[in-house]
């Protein structure tokens, strides 16, 4: 399938090689580039087939891990307990890209281990103790995940998100940024329960590396902004490190050596940074319905994404307009 082949390829991929490959998916309107947004943003059987669709390989254990997230986002104060449920509840939780993934990483590297105590049955799966410390990590990584939206949402002055108003708009800023604590807060607890130190560095690190890309993002220069190679750095950090990193802790977790490790890291990072380049394309050829969310909203924040910086390489008369800012509605309608 274009899905496999187009993801599969990315795993030895280092960052100049994956920006050829999304130069010439971005310039295109081939069939890898409408498989991949398939992939990235819908979940439903009717656009993959059954027996490939990745979800459905981990459905009983992301259902599980949906009840378990909402579990453990219960807060003593109402007020803060419903900010921090917000993107849990039925309906809204999103596609459970990252979990899915993590999941499927794990099914790939846990090796029948002879010692190993009988597996159990949970929800219909089968499930040994080191699955469900992997299955933790997946919860951790939805925790960050969210909270890195709430708090993203405070700094874009968001008011919309998954189709619904953003929490910053329905119940304020202070609300929003206390419930993205909370949330960072909860994973953290979840994380030391693991009892691995080199796990709860991993992630630990992905926390940094989150505000680190986004004071990338909002201090650039004229030239950072025009830089691929400055982009791609604050795309991991912003996007490919966690799912990066957290495909690592499943590798360790699962006893593999530190090669493997290394390729699991390795493959999170290059999927992490494709899903952030199609959805940069996604912000020009989306529609607000199909992204739930406004489109094109970074260039009306005043962020360059992959989509101008490859335009910018075949007409450089864009960079003029780029320098001058997308306060002006023309100048977004030149570059969109």
């Amino acid at each position: 399938m274009a899905l496999n082949s187009f993801f599969g390829s990315l795993w030895n991929k280092d960052t100049a090689e994956l920006s050829e490959v999304m130069r010439s998916l971005i310039f295109s309107k081939g069939p890898a580039l409408h498989s991949s947004r398939y992939l990235i943003h819908h979940q439903s059987s009717s656009i993959v087939e059954d027996e490939h669709d990745p979800f459905s390989l981990v459905a009983d254990e992301l259902s599980l891990l949906g009840n378990k997230l909402r579990a453990m986002v219960v807060a003593e104060v109402p007020k803060l307990a419903s900010a921090a449920e917000y993107f849990f509840k039925m309906g809204v939780e999103g596609k459970r890209f990252r979990p899915t993934v993590l999941l499927l990483m794990s099914t790939a590297l846990n090796l029948p281990i002879h010692e190993a105590p009988p597996p159990i049955e949970i929800g219909g799966t089968l499930t040994t103790d080191v699955r469900l410390r992997q299955q933790r990590i997946a919860e951790i990584t939805e925790m960050i995940h969210v909270a890195s939206l709430l708090h993203d949402d405070v700094l874009d002055d968001a008011d919309t998100r998954r189709g619904i108003g953003s929490l910053n708009f329905v119940m304020g800023n202070k609300l929003a940024v206390l419930a993205g604590d909370f949330l960072l807060s909860r994973a953290c607890v979840a994380l030391a329960s693991l009892k691995n130190t080199e796990v709860v560095s991993l992630l630990a690190k992905v926390v940094e590396h989150l505000v680190t890309g986004e004071t990338m993002q909002m201090t650039t220069t004229s030239d950072q902004r025009c830089s691929m190679e400055y982009y791609m750095q604050k795309t991991y950090y912003k996007t490919a490190s966690l799912i990066s990193n957290s495909c690592k802790a499943i590798a360790i977790l699962a006893g593999q050596t530190a090669e493997v490790a290394m390729l699991a890291f390795e493959y999170g990072k290059n999927l992490g940074l494709a899903f952030q380049l199609i959805d940069d394309v996604l912000d020009f050829t989306g529609t607000s319905a199909s992204l739930g969310k406004g489109s094109l909203s970074d260039i009306r924040h005043g962020i360059v994404t992959a989509p101008i910086l490859f335009a910018m390489e075949e007409f450089p008369q864009l960079r003029a307009i780029v320098d001058e800012g997308f306060e002006n509605p023309a100048n977004v309608d030149l570059v969109s």
